[in-house]
């Protein structure tokens, strides 16, 4: 309901309703673009083709794009190579000192740090679609022109690069993160058609409520797994909301100072430390870094290497499913503990304490601080990346034990909750600055 008044609040200021429509007006943009195919396309075979490849490897690519994939439209890199793009430079700047020191200027270093990425992103969207127009789509294709694939080729990389640039728009005029919300678009997009594709698969099996099992192997939907998943869906959302709103409340007190005839400080205050520090970022660059082999293996899809993803590193793959699994499992705590160290600098937060003659009670100033600050910093984070790890995992599990084949999972679940409340909080802020600067005036 908080949620909701944000949104009623923000709608009744013109300023905000013109950010907010803006935001829209952009997302409406990325849509419809998302529904523009390339040119020379056959739709009859690149329906056979993801017909006969519906899950694993190509459903990674096509939650990120929002169908755009699946439907090789302009915009069937998606927002990809960007987010690529971040997590490479972001690791880099961590192991590089002339990146760690660019990191340290301020707004200035942002800035060309901002550009390094962009600059690797177009470099990665040229591969991606290199491999994509020469590889996966070339049997889809109504041309052997070489001319005119590198035409597709540039349609796909000017399109993510007009994708970066929307997301900048959103940052810059709109509400909210804007690559999260492109993303958030995308995985909204589906729920018409899981929804109808679910109900499809129920009337085929005769609104069984097991589900049966043929001889060949193959699994028939049972109105019990959807139900399941539904009830498991209202579960991750209200835990998901529980964990990113948590707060850990680190009491301190400032002592009392004596500056001419005033009395300062004596007063107590806390730090806010955030379970969920990361929020979404560590699950889309789980799925981000899972994708690689994948884009690899498009390039050469006849090759042995794509073979071997399909085999080992694919949801539909034996074992490949269970590598897979577990692979997501790592990359979600190791990227939510990667996001918390550069988010939380527990150095930086004593010394400022220190510098105000603020102490956490019954913690010495200085080092102990510092130990104190890092020991629940870790507890927090071990919490955020179990509780993401199993969340973006389950549906996983279920959707392999079960014919249910929903098109959005317990990844894509964080990922739309997470981005929600996310641009809610953003809203909040923005009308709590706008009010401040009204009551300055």
């Amino acid at each position: 309901m908080g949620m909701i008044q944000t949104f009623n609040q923000a709608w009744r200021i013109p300023e905000m309703r013109k950010k907010l429509l803006y935001t829209l007006l952009m997302l409406v943009i990325f849509r419809l673009g998302s529904n523009i195919p390339v040119p020379f396309v056959n739709a009859e075979l690149l329906r056979t083709m993801f017909d006969a490849n519906s899950a694993g490897l190509l459903g990674l690519f096509d939650m990120f794009s929002g169908g755009s994939f699946s439907n090789f439209t302009i915009f069937a890199l998606g927002i990809s190579p960007y987010i690529t793009s971040s997590i490479v430079v972001q690791l880099l700047t961590v192991a590089i000192p002339a990146l760690e020191e660019l990191a340290k200027q301020g707004e200035e270093g942002r800035r060309k740090i901002n550009n390094i990425t962009k600059y690797v992103a177009v470099g990665l969207a040229v591969i991606q679609a290199v491999g994509y127009t020469f590889g996966l789509f070339t049997n889809v294709l109504t041309t052997e022109n070489v001319f005119y694939k590198i035409v597709i080729v540039l349609v796909l990389v000017a399109s993510s690069c007009f994708l970066m640039w929307l997301s900048e728009k959103i940052n810059d005029k709109g509400v909210g993160n804007g690559t999260s919300l492109l993303i958030f678009a995308g995985i909204v997009s589906r729920i018409p058609t899981a929804i109808t594709t679910t109900f499809g698969q129920l009337k085929a099996a005769g609104w069984q409520f097991l589900g049966q099992t043929a001889e060949d192997g193959t699994k028939s939907i049972g109105i019990l797994s959807v139900l399941l998943f539904l009830i498991f869906g209202l579960v991750v959302v209200v835990g998901i909301i529980l964990v990113s709103e948590g707060t850990r409340k680190i009491p301190v007190q400032y002592a009392k100072r004596v500056v001419g005839r005033k009395m300062y400080g004596g007063q107590n205050t806390f730090i806010p430390m955030k379970v969920n520090q990361a929020s979404v970022m560590p699950v889309i660059f789980a799925v981000s870094i899972l994708q690689v082999p994948a884009t690899i293996a498009y390039m050469a899809p006849n090759s042995g290497f794509a073979a071997f993803v399909q085999k080992y590193l694919s949801t539909n793959g034996d074992p490949g499913f269970w590598i897979y699994f577990v692979l997501d499992i790592i990359f979600i705590i190791a990227f939510t503990y990667f996001y918390g160290s550069i988010t939380v600098n527990p150095v930086e937060i004593a010394d400022n304490m220190k510098n105000n003659g603020g102490f956490i009670p019954g913690i010495r100033p200085g080092k102990p601080t510092v130990d104190y600050i890092v020991k629940v910093t870790n507890r927090l984070t071990i919490v955020s990346a179990i509780f993401l790890a199993i969340v973006a995992s389950l549906p996983t599990l279920l959707q392999h034990w079960t014919a249910l084949q929903i098109g959005f999972g317990g990844t894509s679940l964080i990922i739309a909750v997470g981005v929600a409340l996310e641009t809610s909080r953003a809203l909040e802020t923005q009308l709590v600055m706008r009010n401040y600067s009204g009551f300055l005036k």
